[in-house]
């Protein structure tokens, strides 16, 4: 079975160093696994890597789609098959890094998409909006559209809620649930599957200090750039974190300063939900990071990669 590593862990964590030591150690090459950063010109707002902290190790799934297009979870898992099996080709180890878990589960396991009455492309938009904007904005959002679905379904049951707006998207009607299936305990790689951590304090003050630096770096150009460009405000990468927020300030409906007050906040729900979708998962092996140094946290990964890959 061929070896993979995945890095995975909450936005701000610091997955971006620690990918980069980890991969020089391996002689790797890096996959990213965020669901924002396949979009070209769209850096600041998604956190990119920059060329100059890739420092000669090569990247990849990145700036492949344009910002007006969408992507699915489908198209992901074909890429990201495809980029582990050149990388392995090569004599390199593949290593998966992001914080998109719907997109690194789609990699490692076995997901069997139902194929009738499907968009997987929305299901995907819908999994980000979920993820984003949180169960209850789903389920409202389910409840404008078919109020009927609605009553039926907790706001709590995500999966089911997306199902029935996909379903009547794709169909026009309420349609029987199909979701799909996932076997944890049966991977398609040889994983060792890693996660890094802080306590929740620091983390969300690192969150903070991220998005000062982006406003800082010039999200506001950025997002007006997109616009400029004719990229819709409702497609796909205009949801993610700070380019909604922003647009939201672009139109008047908000001050920058609440802007940035929402996207801070935003950031931090959605670690805490990246954090929750991990946690769910048996098979990460978490790496704690205080208290210890950059080369004694790459130190740790390594150890824990030979190890597994070794019993592999």
């Amino acid at each position: 079975m061929q070896p993979l590593v995945i890095l995975v862990g909450p936005t701000a964590v610091g997955k971006t160093a620690a990918s980069i030591g980890l991969a020089k150690a391996l002689n790797g090459e890096i996959i990213s696994g965020d669901s924002m950063q396949i979009f070209r010109g769209l850096d600041i707002g998604t956190a990119k890597i920059t060329v100059s902290e890739m420092a000669g190790v090569p990247h990849h799934l990145l700036d492949i789609k344009e910002p007006w297009e969408t992507f699915s979870v489908a198209e992901f898992k074909e890429r990201a098959d495809a980029a582990i099996a050149q990388i392995a080709g090569r004599g390199k180890m593949p290593i998966l890094v992001g914080g998109t878990g719907f997109y690194i589960n789609s990699v490692l396991y076995d997901y069997h998409f139902g194929e009738a009455d499907c968009d997987l492309a929305y299901r995907q938009y819908l999994q980000q909006y979920a993820i984003q904007n949180g169960k209850e904005a789903l389920w409202k959002l389910l409840n404008e559209q078919d109020p009927k679905s609605a009553q039926r379904l907790h706001s709590n049951d995500t999966k089911r809620v997306i199902r029935a707006l996909e379903v009547l998207y794709v169909t026009g009607v309420p349609a029987s649930e199909r979701q799909y299936t996932v076997d944890k305990r049966s991977m398609r790689y040889q994983a060792a599957y890693l996660a890094l951590n802080l306590p929740r304090d620091i983390l969300y003050q690192r969150i903070n200090q991220r998005v000062d630096l982006m406003i800082a770096q010039g999200l506001e150009q950025e997002v007006r750039q997109a616009l400029v460009q004719g990229v819709p405000k409702n497609a796909l990468s205009m949801t993610s974190l700070g380019y909604r927020q922003m647009i939201q300030y672009l139109d008047g409906e908000i001050s920058l300063e609440k802007a940035i007050e929402l996207i801070k906040r935003d950031t931090r729900h959605f670690a805490k939900r990246q954090l929750t979708w991990f946690r769910h998962d048996p098979n990460i092996q978490w790496v704690e990071k205080l208290g210890k140094s950059e080369a004694e946290i790459e130190a740790e990964l390594l150890q824990l990669t030979r190890q597994t890959l070794r019993q592999g």
